[in-house]
């Protein structure tokens, strides 16, 4: 469940200074740590100063860190969102989960959009468009959305391949990729141990890496990245949600087109030729 200090850090994650997010960082990797560790420890912890660290939580809205710790008590001690009893009535539990379940959706979508800076999807997609190559990963839930992400922007531009699809053939997928190549990573808990190591020949071989991620991860993510774009994907059950993810792939495509003018529309009225030549689809 994402607790009020987790969803006011997404909401600011943005406007927070470097050291600030450190320091984000380690309470969005583990939330109880407000409620276990004092002011100083977490200061340690993150490696940034007391005085950011006061900072960082009157940024977030609070008097202090112990306003913070006590909201972080109080909610704890709350009912959940979502109740999973086996003896709940099911058109009860059905009617709250459906009413929650797209209150939170709307809410990912509108924080996503609306914290996005104009200028980040035209240089994703000038990006896109200048690689040689274009690349697509994701891991455990997000390789379906890889899929599609390939799928859609394979109708837009050549060269587009999902990467790592075969396990025992990272090396031969790795071998191929180069300078001024584009990665499009997709990044949710839980990630895969490998992933730090393909980050890492990613940066040797000179790729850029366009990576969506929650915002719990989005600092470590600048480090490896050339653009990072931060998705709130908050849940109340035990499913994450990727609805942030989709729409956003859908929306880079748009942008992709608008940046690259008719070479993509030209492409897009070829493959809709040999869809028809070949009588794929009714």
């Amino acid at each position: 469940m994402a607790t009020r200090i987790t969803l006011r850090i997404q909401e600011r994650i943005s406007r927070l200074t470097a050291a600030e997010q450190k320091l984000a960082a380690v309470l969005l990797e583990n939330q109880a740590m407000i409620e276990t560790h004092s002011a100083t420890e977490l200061s340690a912890l993150a490696g940034v100063s007391k005085a950011t660290t006061a900072r960082f939580f009157r940024n977030l809205g609070y008097t202090d860190f112990e306003e913070a710790r006590t909201q972080a008590r109080e909610e704890r001690n709350r009912t959940q969102p979502y109740a999973y009893a086996a003896t709940q009535p099911e058109g009860i539990a059905l009617g709250r989960s459906i009413g929650d379940h797209l209150d939170l959706e709307l809410a990912n979508l509108t924080r996503t959009f609306e914290e996005m800076r104009p200028d980040l999807l035209s240089e994703a997609a000038r990006l896109i468009i200048d690689a040689p190559r274009v690349w697509v990963m994701g891991y455990g839930a997000e390789a379906g959305i890889a899929r599609y992400a390939r799928t859609l922007f394979s109708r837009l531009r050549p060269d587009v391949n999902l990467l790592g699809q075969d396990a025992g053939a990272w090396a031969e997928d790795l071998a191929m990729t180069g300078p001024r190549d584009a990665l499009l990573l997709m990044s949710l808990e839980p990630r895969p141990k490998f992933q730090s190591a393909l980050t890492a020949y990613a940066r040797t071989t000179r790729m850029n890496v366009i990576t969506l991620t929650d915002h719990r991860y989005f600092a470590r993510a600048q480090r490896f990245s050339r653009l990072v774009i931060g998705c709130h994907v908050a849940n109340y059950g035990l499913i994450p949600s990727h609805t942030t993810f989709t729409s956003l792939i859908r929306l880079l495509a748009i942008a992709f087109v608008s940046e690259a003018g008719e070479s993509a529309r030209q492409r897009m009225s070829v493959i809709d030729e040999i869809n028809e030549e070949i009588d794929l689809f009714d």
